[in-house]
């Protein structure tokens, strides 16, 4: 019925996630309010596993891309399942290092790493520093020098494919600010700069083709295509990368019509096109590494608003307004998103109320969600809005000093606070007077 399975309708006609009943969880944790199912993310972490093991062997990993959803618990959730996870600035890594995440299984990106971050990841031991352009190279060498070790890295590729989704978050192609490019040859150049340096260990490439992505047969394009690069290294410079990391971008249900693979089909493509193009260029399988993160905490988390006012325009919209917008959930605009929005306590009513659902910052733009159908509702209902466990919390902002919500997490029956609502001597913490 609804774009996860992790929501029910309950013998009230409420809404329910993990069981519980979000009307309750809202009148007890107050709104806005993020729930996410903790059951459904460690389950969607093992259908991964399952899934990578069964296409391409025990010899790969599962590293959830933290920036969709980031905190100290999530961590404790991946170690706990065995999971890698892969990290984009020092604050990430410094969580994970809080949360006691072994290092050993984090992967360091970012197009524009400093010092002080490079310096961590060092000292930390993390796993893989994925190197995205010749400066860094160099600059990482250096600093591996200086203290006495030896980087272990992947390169960041651009394959060069379309991967047919909203051209903001599109990362695969040579117009963009990540990696670096096949085209133009500077990917062969820069592999061939880094096997001169001494506190450099290439272990591998690393490519991403973009994010929401529907279709398998891009992914499975890339695969072959970072295949044949890594043939062409070793005809080339005698050198045999013995990692790919394909990255993630799988999508996932945001309204009805969506209809995403599932693990198993999403890593079928992907394996199969890896084994042809090992048997095609007599490569031995790499260590295959993938990066879930939206498919595995998106659809396990929803939000819940109370209902402020609700004001007809004749002839023109009904605007529904919440305590809440796009400092909690700055996506609709950033990208126009579509979600699915339904009263939390008439979960399965009639949608008879055509309106846009519009938040309390101080923007036009400040909207979750335009022209949807809903349940009728009123100043003080809950409204539910589906599938924002990704890039949500984590993209949440204190614009107009506006804290950001808690996080609960509910699980075996029971609900329990993993990041606490921020409070206004929160807001004010790190202001001098």
């Amino acid at each position: 019925m609804f774009v996860s399975d992790c929501l029910s309708v309950n013998g009230a006609g409420h809404l329910a996630i993990g069981g519980l009943d979000t009307v309750e969880l809202a009148r007890e944790y107050g709104t806005p309010l993020y729930l996410m199912d903790e059951d459904y993310i460690r389950s969607a972490c093992r259908m991964y596993q399952t899934a990578l093991t069964d296409c391409v062997g025990g010899n790969s990993l599962v590293a959830y891309a933290s920036k969709a959803f980031c905190c100290a618990y999530m961590y404790r959730l991946l170690k706990e399942e065995r999971c890698g996870a892969d990290i984009v600035s020092g604050g990430e890594l410094y969580t994970a290092i809080r949360a006691g995440f072994p290092t050993d299984r984090l992967l360091f990106h970012g197009n524009n790493k400093t010092e002080d971050e490079l310096k961590m990841a060092l000292h930390h031991n993390v796993g893989r520093i994925v190197v995205d352009n010749c400066e860094e190279l160099h600059t990482l060498n250096a600093l591996a020098r200086e203290q006495g070790k030896i980087a272990r890295i992947l390169f960041r590729i651009k394959p060069g494919v379309d991967a047919h989704t909203h051209k903001f978050i599109q990362t695969g192609q040579i117009d963009s600010k990540f990696g670096v490019a096949l085209e133009n040859g500077e990917a062969y150049q820069i592999i061939r700069e880094s096997l001169k340096l001494d506190n450099i260990r290439l272990m591998g490439i690393h490519c991403h083709i973009g994010s929401q992505i529907f279709d398998t047969e891009p992914f499975a394009l890339a695969a072959k295509i970072m295949m044949g690069f890594i043939a062409k290294v070793r005809d080339g410079l005698g050198y045999e990368l013995k990692e790919l990391n394909l990255g993630g971008g799988f999508g996932i249900q945001y309204l009805p019509s969506h209809d995403p693979k599932t693990p198993a089909q999403n890593l079928a493509a992907l394996a199969d096109a890896i084994k042809k193009a090992a048997g095609e260029y007599a490569l031995s399988m790499p260590r295959v590494i993938i990066e879930p993160g939206r498919s595995i905490v998106g659809p396990a988390g929803i939000t819940v608003y109370r209902v402020g006012a609700v004001k007809e325009i004749k002839g023109v919209r009904t605007y529904v307004s919440v305590d809440g917008g796009m400092t909690d959930n700055p996506r609709y605009a950033l990208y126009e998103s579509e979600y699915e929005v339904l009263s939390a306590a008439d979960a399965d009513g009639e949608r008879s109320l055509l309106c846009t659902v519009a938040g309390k910052c101080c923007e036009s733009g400040d909207l979750i969600a335009k022209d949807v159908l809903i349940q009728t509702v009123e100043a003080g209902d809950y409204l539910a809005v589906l599938a924002t466990g990704a890039y949500n919390y984590s993209m949440a902002s204190n614009y107009n000093r506006v804290p950001r919500p808690p996080v609960v997490m509910v699980g075996g029956g029971k609900a329990k606070v993993v990041v606490r609502r921020e409070s206004y001597e929160n807001l004010v913490q790190n202001d001098i007077l």
